[in-house]
């Protein structure tokens, strides 16, 4: 008798929750998705706590002997045959990431992993001028998709899983998961979001971050140390200044694609475009007496909030940082980014009557908005970074500069969902890389019809 009271209680008490479950079907997404988020916390901010610590360490070992930057051509063309003969299919980098969130094919190899966690150390170690976003997304992406057969995912499900993978590599490696939050939810479509990703990208972003920390990985701190009063006239100087990171965030992401182009037209055998591009960069450090150009540069975005700042900075960076990634090095283009922007808004501040460290935060985060079309999650980041006092000046400052930047991306696969502007509406649906073919095509068109007139 007992043992029948206590199986039909059991019973009765099983049929209550799947009762529950089925009323609030909720409840079961968060605690899904909870378990899936802690796993990808665990894994993937450990492996940007890995990350960052090797960083450090491998820039150490280059500013105490100068002569490895010799070896960076050799460097290039070891990791370059390692690709050509190990790692096509995981190539593409973030754009495989993108790809896959709007087409979910076969899992991402988990060997994209320690192949650009590989590339990147080389990169820094011999003196290459890169980030570390792409190497933290990439390894973030590659370890996360993992789950996606255990879980038993579907693709909208595993769309999801790389959202929130994204979300946890961004949010990990700068310190910044709100950030790194929307980052996730905004980069692979411009202008849309996708809502049901929302819990699990802001969930793996906490979780990526807490414990990066607990590994003691070390964030650099930046300080705005004047932010004035806002009044019309600072919202127009602030327009006028995300005006200028906008060309800034174009003229990166257009030139960066076209060097690419150029080195794969004249160098056939991809472990050369390395190889010539480290002789490139060998050449240029001579040639400038310094290593101030190479690496993260992170040493000059700190001074760019603290003194003004040779007005060439940005410029010089930017030619180191296209010439070392479009040969086909391996890293991210955000630090390099934030350091352009730091830099040109330092230079801004000479004729801009706003606070030179004011600029430099704004810079660093609208630059980078313009080259990633992503401005929420830039502006989060000023914040988290700054303080919440810059959020009015760091919003315009983005807002504007994702607006001049029009549909060009460091991201060729990202998807325009909304256009910017209704006089770009053709341009919805399609890919940067398709708008990007069209121009060209446009623009071969226009010089054949010139032609044509011009015997006529």
């Amino acid at each position: 008798m007992s043992q029948n009271f206590k199986n039909s209680f059991t019973k009765n008490q099983f049929l209550k929750i799947k009762t529950i479950f089925r009323s609030f079907p909720v409840i079961l997404f968060i605690l899904k998705w909870l378990f899936i988020s802690i796993i990808i916390g665990t894994l993937v901010g450990s492996a940007s706590a890995g990350f960052l610590i090797s960083l450090e360490w491998s820039t150490a070992i280059r500013e105490s002997h100068f002569w490895l930057i010799y070896l960076l051509p050799f460097g290039g063309l070891a990791v370059g045959i390692l690709y050509l003969y190990k790692g096509q299919d995981v190539e593409a980098g973030n754009n495989l990431l993108i790809n896959n969130i709007h087409e979910p094919k076969e899992i991402i190899p988990l060997k994209m992993a320690p192949f650009v966690y590989v590339g990147t150390i080389v990169t820094h170690l011999f003196g290459g001028s890169a980030g570390r976003e792409g190497t933290a997304l990439q390894m973030a992406g590659a370890i996360s998709d993992q789950l996606t057969k255990p879980f038993r995912l579907n693709n909208e499900e595993r769309k999801m899983l790389l959202i929130a993978a994204i979300a946890a590599g961004f949010g990990s490696v700068f310190g910044t998961p709100l950030a790194g939050a929307v980052f996730g939810l905004e980069v692979f479509l411009i202008g849309k979001i996708k809502y049901n990703a929302v819990f699990p990208a802001f969930t793996s972003a906490v979780l990526a971050d807490i414990v990066t920390r607990m590994w003691n990985a070390h964030h650099t701190q930046y300080q705005i140390v004047d932010i004035p009063k806002v009044t019309a006239l600072h919202i127009l100087y602030s327009i006028l200044a995300g005006i200028i990171f906008g060309i800034c965030a174009v003229s990166f992401s257009r030139t960066i694609h076209f060097s690419s182009i150029q080195y794969k037209k004249h160098i056939k055998w991809a472990p050369m475009r390395p190889f010539a591009g480290g002789i490139i960069i060998v050449i240029l450090v001579l040639l400038l007496g310094t290593t101030r150009y190479i690496g993260l540069g992170v040493p000059v975005i700190v001074e760019s909030f603290e003194k003004t700042l040779p007005e060439y900075d940005f410029a010089l960076k930017m030619i180191f940082t296209i010439i070392t990634l479009a040969a086909g090095f391996k890293g991210g283009e955000v630090t390099p980014l934030f350091f352009i922007g730091a830099a040109l808004g330092n230079t801004l501040s000479l004729f801009i009557p706003l606070p030179m460290s004011l600029l430099a935060g704004m810079g660093f985060a609208a630059v980078f908005a313009g080259a990633t079309n992503t401005p929420l999650a830039c502006t989060i980041m000023a914040m988290e970074l700054f303080g919440s006092e810059c959020g009015i000046y760091a919003a315009i400052a983005c807002i504007v500069s994702y607006l001049v930047s029009g549909h060009n991306s460091i991201y060729s696969k990202q998807i325009i969902g909304d256009a910017k502007i209704k006089e770009l509406n053709s341009d919805s649906n399609k890919t940067i890389h398709q708008i990007h073919e069209q121009r060209i095509i446009q623009k071969n068109t226009n010089k054949k019809s010139c032609k044509d007139s011009v015997y006529k």
